[in-house]
């Protein structure tokens, strides 16, 4: 499946943004959707992610600010910011699991600063 995140920009501290992940097909059957971030200089680290049934997982530094859900009659993943830190700043990429592969979309640059 081809996966394209969009809704990145540049926010103050406080702040909210959200992005999206489009599928190019039904997100029916993908058993797994999530979003990883990489700061500069930083290793890659898992956001958030959300099951077919609809059971989320977050990383400790986002719970009670970010929202991962996914709308399968449009094909697409949101995550919902809130309460932007600039530590948050970092490239967003999403992906998308069945048990025979994985699948990337590009990043979305997210920038928090005053």
């Amino acid at each position: 499946v081809q996966l394209q995140a969009s809704g990145g920009g540049l926010v103050q501290p406080g702040g909210s943004l959200t992005l999206s992940c489009v599928a190019s097909r039904s997100i029916f059957s993908i058993a797994i959707m999530g979003w990883y971030r990489q700061a500069p200089g930083k290793q890659r680290e898992l956001v958030a992610s959300v099951t077919s049934s609809g059971a989320t997982n977050y990383a400790d530094y986002v719970k009670g600010r970010f929202t991962i859900s996914r709308d399968v009659a449009e094909n697409t993943m949101y995550l919902q910011m809130n309460s932007l830190k600039p530590e948050d700043t970092a490239l967003y990429s999403c992906y998308g699991q069945t048990p025979l592969r994985t699948d990337w979309g590009q990043g979305t640059q997210v920038t928090v600063s005053s």
